[in-house]
């Protein structure tokens, strides 16, 4: 009794990935995390920047309170900033001026003046 081999294609079957299937797996997913990874970078490089702003604005509160207790922003003491931000300033009896900077981003600068309220939105380069 014999038996073609159509009849033991069923049997001969193997159960498994093809090599060419998990290479496509194994391309998609490199392709998710390198979106992955730009987009982390990207929303630190925001945080840094918010840190930049706040510890500006707060720089910013500290002196217009000085200039209503003295009437004058000179010897403004500068707040401690968050961590990795630098903060400047400078300032005598009519005006003011401050800048921040941030250790993971080196050549970018915030900056803020006196004369736009205590509502001054930073400007940032």
């Amino acid at each position: 009794m014999r038996t073609s081999l159509r009849a033991r294609a069923p049997e001969a079957r193997r159960n498994g990935f093809t090599i060419i299937e998990l290479l496509a797996v194994v391309v998609i997913i490199a392709v998710l995390a390198s979106i992955a990874i730009t987009k982390f970078g990207d929303s630190k490089r925001r945080a840094y920047i918010a840190a930049m702003k706040s510890d500006l604005h707060n720089l910013g509160m500290t002196a217009e309170s000085k200039f209503a207790a003295d009437n004058s922003y000179a010897a403004v003491e500068v707040p401690r900033g968050s961590a990795g931000v630098t903060l400047t300033f400078t300032g005598d009896a009519t005006k003011w001026a401050a800048s921040a900077t941030h250790e993971a981003l080196p050549g970018f600068e915030c900056t803020i003046r006196s004369g736009g309220g205590i509502d001054a939105e930073p400007i940032c380069r």
